[in-house]
C-alpha cells in the first residue's frame, strides 16, 4: 500500500479531526498518486518510527503553479492558512529551499476511510433505513 506521510506532528490533530483533507507537495507528483487509490496516512520522519493515522482514498490529484493555488486549496492543506505567501513560507520551511510563484505543486485531496461506521452497520442490519 502506498504511504502518504507527513513529517510534522502538528498535522496529527488536524488529520484526526478531519480538518486537513489535502496535501500540497512541491513538484509534479501525479505519477505517484492517483484518484481512487488507497493510501496509508502516517506521521513521522524518514528512518524513524511512524504513527499510523488512518487509511484514506485519494479523491483528486491536481498539478498547478504556486501562483494558481486558490485560498480553498491552501485551506484544505493547512486550515490556519489562506494566502499564497503563507503557503510559500511553509513549503520553504518543509523543503529547505526557496519556492517561487512559478514552481509546480501537486494538490492531493483525500478522504479518510472509516471502518464500519454506525450508519453503515445499521443499514446492513436493516435498522433505520429502507429495506429491499
Amino acid at each position: 500500500m502506498q504511504v502518504l506521510n507527513f513529517y510534522s506532528t502538528i498535522f496529527a490533530d488536524q488529520l484526526k479531526r478531519g480538518r486537513k483533507t489535502a496535501t500540497i507537495r512541491l513538484g509534479d507528483k501525479s505519477h505517484k498518486y492517483r484518484k481512487n487509490q488507497a493510501v496509508l496516512v502516517t506521521i513521522g520522519y524518514q528512518h524513524s518510527p511512524r504513527e499510523k493515522i488512518f487509511q484514506a482514498v485519494i479523491d483528486s490529484v491536481e498539478v498547478k503553479r504556486v501562483k494558481d493555488l486558490s485560498p480553498r486549496d491552501i485551506e484544505h492543506d493547512n486550515p490556519e492558512f489562506r494566502r499564497t505567501e503563507e503557503m510559500v513560507g511553509f513549503l520553504e520551511q518543509i523543503y529547505g529551499r526557496s519556492v517561487g510563484l512559478d514552481d509546480t505543486v501537486t494538490i492531493v485531496r483525500f478522504s479518510q476511510i472509516i471502518e464500519n461506521p454506525p450508519s453503515m452497520t445499521d443499514r446492513m442490519h436493516g435498522i433505520g433505513g429502507a429495506q429491499n
